[in-house]
């Protein structure tokens, strides 16, 4: 299966809320797509159902396919600590979310774009790999011929988000991974216990 490149606000109103950041479709149709959308659901949802929900709105949030998101499950699992906790820290270490979280991109899937097409450098090396995984002290930064592109200059301008474990440097276009997050620090309204029932069946 391919990566989704269809309408953002379509998977947005199926998990009813803007997974993807500001969307004003999203905000005058607020109700699941489809012809009964608007129509009561009958009938309750299954616990499996929940479990997998929560699973697709996690991998649609941060634009990782079922392998990808299975294998950092797996290394979650394996980390010793709570691992619905240390699933989202590895998602939150993905190169692609730290250069959105910066604010160098308006979204991740803008974000993956600059990394594969080289404007991103990790300690100086150009990395395109948008789930290249940081660890502490990484730092990320603009490439030096790309800092004048508009595409991240009008991302920058909009940004007003600021996170703990990161910083940022405006006169460099550089920020460092200072370290992975803790769950409070990390805003996504993510049910992460029940991926971790899901997948422990």
């Amino acid at each position: 299966m391919a990566r989704y490149t269809g309408p953002k606000t379509k998977i947005a109103r199926k998990f009813g809320e803007a997974i993807f950041g500001d969307d004003k479709n999203f905000e005058k149709r607020n109700y699941p797509p489809g012809q009964h959308g608007v129509a009561k659901r009958r009938g309750k949802k299954s616990e499996y159902a929940i479990q997998l929900m929560e699973k697709q709105k996690a991998k649609y949030t941060y634009g990782i396919l079922e392998r990808q998101f299975r294998n950092i499950f797996k290394k979650a699992q394996a980390s010793g600590g709570i691992t619905g906790e240390v699933l989202l820290q590895l998602c939150e270490s993905r190169l692609d979310n730290v250069v959105f979280r910066l604010g160098i991109a308006t979204s991740r899937r803008a974000a993956r774009q600059l990394v594969s097409h080289r404007h991103i450098t990790v300690n100086g090396d150009i990395v395109n790999i948008p789930s290249y995984r940081l660890q502490a002290g990484d730092v990320v930064a603009v490439r030096e011929k790309s800092k004048s592109l508009e595409a991240i200059e009008n991302a920058l301008a909009a940004n007003s988000s600021v996170y703990e474990w990161l910083t940022w440097n405006a006169d460099l276009k550089s920020g460092t991974f200072v370290k992975a997050p803790e769950r409070l620090q990390i805003p996504e309204n993510i049910k992460e216990q029940l991926i971790v029932e899901l997948y422990s069946k």
